[in-house]
């Protein structure tokens, strides 16, 4: 949606106290309630649906009224409530040109009241270019529902962070002016986009410089994750500018790797098509214990260390936050004590143990079993001392036991086919419950139609034969 500027000279204040009524019932409702809007915004004699046709007509709200009569924020309507809220804070007084548009965000030209340009990014999150945000960032953490509004917010205050972060430790970014919603202020970079530059009078230094960029966050602890030739900037003088951070992760994140190379192999691509850079074909695992670069020139993800600082930490960037930091310490103060604590020749396979001791489990169960075997015969066989009549005591013994495990046998189905019956009868019974009780405890139409005729002309002639019978 275009911004227009023009129509924020004639919005009153009834409207923008409307616009806010809309944004504070957004809060629990996906179609804010015209009533709830009324209620929440305050303005006497009706006047809040009066104004919410005037917004309408400008495009600042959305009706919907499939469910119920309900309005929500489009876009426009949420620039103006950070635009008015900015301007009112004396951050910028006037409003310029387009100076492009991405895939999640558009950027504007804004100037103060001395004159001092700057730049203004609104976030646009929810277009069809870019949609798969659940999946491509980390801006819902453990939230299951979303709102672009809403997500656009959250990556508008992640890039300010990020921006205003590093600025502090010394790299190359524009300065964080101000923030609000989804609306960042930032100062404008005196330069071109590199995927527009076609020539450089020194393509190797800026390649450096670029690559030393990626090594220099990680050892700060981030990875830019989206650093290409869309989002470096140069100037006439060939100085470098780094924009576009709310995709930043941490180092300690699960995919750190992945990102760092892809980052890396994005940027020896442009530069060996654009500026023909000669680089090695060969594309072999670095070892990091013998350098930083591997044969090709690549940096090594695994040779890096953060030894500038813990800005992830600072920032609680994506994959890293400080109750992890607090176990991964605990843990390695734990594991340093343990091997401080014990000998070599003291430590014990825990795994061995745990064998054996299943082994003469499996051993002690099976002499179990033989002992209940030879149990009846060894004492039938103990009351007699001739081996004719240990014979047969044993045969008897052996007979009378069969007939008892089959007596034993049938009782048992005996009580299984009874226990059965009973179940199908309680559960026969669970059954009419619950149809009943989905029935709301009223009886099938059957029943209910099976009643006497309570009126009607049947009625009415048994009754007059009943009068007449009696006199």
């Amino acid at each position: 949606m275009k911004l227009d500027v023009d129509v924020l000279r004639y919005l009153s204040k009834d409207d923008f106290r409307v616009l806010t009524a809309v944004e504070m019932g957004m809060k629990n409702h996906e179609i804010v309630p015209s009533e709830l809007i009324d209620r929440i915004a305050g303005l006497k004699h009706g006047g809040t649906y009066k104004v919410l046709k005037n917004l309408l007509k400008h495009k600042l709200l959305h009706h919907d009224s499939s469910k119920y009569d309900g309005f929500r924020l489009t876009y426009l309507g949420y620039d103006f409530l950070a635009i008015k809220t900015l301007v009112n804070r004396g951050v910028f007084t006037a409003i310029g040109r387009q100076l492009g548009t991405g895939k999640e965000s558009d950027i504007f030209e804004v100037a103060t009241e001395d004159g001092t340009v700057h730049a203004m990014k609104l976030h646009r999150l929810g277009r069809v270019s870019f949609r798969a945000v659940k999946s491509k960032r980390d801006y819902l953490l453990h939230r299951s529902s979303y709102n672009w509004l809403y997500l656009s917010r959250l990556a508008a205050l992640k890039e300010y962070a990020f921006m205003k972060a590093l600025g502090e430790h010394g790299f190359p970014v524009p300065n964080a002016v101000d923030c609000n919603r989804h609306c960042v202020i930032m100062s404008l970079v005196q330069g071109y986009p590199l995927s527009q530059v076609k020539q450089l009078q020194n393509p190797d230094i800026v390649f450096e410089t670029v690559i030393g960029l990626v090594v220099r966050l990680a050892e700060h602890g981030l990875i830019h994750c989206d650093f290409n030739e869309f989002n470096i900037m140069i100037d006439d003088n060939e100085k470098v500018t780094m924009i576009d951070f709310p995709q930043m992760v941490s180092v300690s994140h699960a995919n750190a790797q992945m990102y760092f190379d892809r980052d890396i192999e994005c940027l020896f691509k442009f530069f060996k098509k654009r500026f023909k850079l000669s680089f090695h074909e060969n594309k072999d695992e670095c070892d990091a214990s013998e350098s930083d670069v591997d044969e090709n020139g690549r940096p090594c993800f695994s040779s890096i260390e953060k030894t500038a600082g813990f800005l992830d930490k600072e920032l609680s960037a994506s994959g890293f936050t400080r109750k992890d930091q607090d176990e991964i310490e605990k843990f390695i103060e734990g594991q340093s004590d343990s091997d401080t604590g014990y000998d070599e020749d003291k430590t014990v396979d825990k795994g061995c143990l745990h064998d054996e001791d299943d082994e003469a489990n499996v051993s002690n169960l099976d002499n179990l079993r033989l002992v209940d075997q030879q149990v009846l015969p060894s004492v039938s066989c103990d009351d007699n001392n001739e081996m004719k009549g240990n014979q047969r005591s044993c045969e008897v013994v052996e007979n009378n036991g069969t007939e008892s495990e089959a007596s034993e046998k049938e009782d048992d189905n005996r009580n299984q086919g009874e226990d059965d019956a009973t179940l199908i009868k309680r559960l026969s019974k669970q059954r009419r419950r619950a149809i009943l009780a989905a029935r709301g405890g009223r009886r099938s139409l059957a029943s209910r139609n099976s009643y006497k005729d309570k009126g009607g002309k049947t009625s009415y002639n048994s009754k007059i034969q009943k009068q007449m019978a009696s006199f």
